[in-house]
C-alpha cells in the first residue's frame, strides 16, 4: 500500500482559517450564523472553526454536532457504527444559517443524511457546507460552499483524516 501526506498541521490550520474568513464573509459577519459539526471528525473541525469565527468576526458561533447514522441510506451495506449524539445549541436553528462541516465530502451521502436529519430538527434560513477535503466522485448533486483542499483522487484510493484530538497526529493522507 502506498501512503503520501498531503496535508500537515500547518496546512490544515491554513485551511481552517480560510474557511472560516469565508464563512464570515459569506454570511456578512457572526450574526444567525449556526456550526454543526458531522462526527466524528467533522465535529472536531467544527469545534476549532466555531472560535476562529467568532474571534474574526467580534461574536460567538454556537457549536453543536448532528449524527446522520440513522438518516443513511446505506444501513444496510455498511457495519452498524453506534450512533453519535446530536447537540444542537441553545438557540436552535429555525431562521439560521446552518453551516454543516464535515472532513471529507466523496459521494454526498452523508450530507444528502445530514439534510434530512436538519428537516427533523427545524427549519434553517440556509444551509451551507464546509469541507476540509473535497475529493469529487459526487453521487448526488451537492457541492461544498467552502473548501479546504480540492483533493483528485481516485476511486479506489482512501483519503484519511487524522486530528489530534482523535488521532493524536494532524495530517491528511491518500493511500493507493
Amino acid at each position: 500500500m502506498n501512503t503520501r501526506t498531503v496535508m500537515h498541521d500547518a496546512d490544515i490550520a491554513r485551511a481552517l482559517t480560510r474557511i472560516s474568513h469565508e464563512i464570515l464573509e459569506s454570511n456578512k459577519g457572526p450574526q444567525g450564523l449556526v456550526l454543526l459539526g458531522i462526527p466524528t471528525r467533522g465535529v472536531t473541525l467544527a469545534n476549532r472553526i466555531g472560535p476562529l469565527v467568532g474571534d474574526f468576526g467580534g461574536a460567538p458561533v454556537p457549536v453543536g454536532s448532528l449524527d446522520v447514522t440513522m438518516y443513511r441510506d446505506d444501513l444496510h451495506r455498511n457495519p452498524t457504527r453506534a450512533p453519535r449524539k446530536t447537540e444542537i445549541p441553545a438557540g436552535g436553528i429555525d431562521g439560521k444559517t446552518v453551516v454543516l462541516i464535515d472532513d471529507v465530502l466523496f459521494s454526498g451521502r452523508s450530507i444528502r443524511a445530514a439534510l434530512d436529519a436538519l428537516q427533523d430538527i427545524g427549519r434553517p434560513a440556509a444551509v451551507r457546507l464546509a469541507t476540509l477535503i473535497d475529493r469529487g466522485h459526487r453521487e448526488l448533486p451537492i457541492r461544498p460552499d467552502f473548501v479546504g483542499k480540492n483533493l483528485p483522487s481516485a476511486r479506489d484510493e482512501r483519503v484519511n483524516v487524522r486530528l489530534a484530538e482523535i488521532d493524536g497526529i494532524e495530517e491528511v493522507t491518500i493511500e493507493s
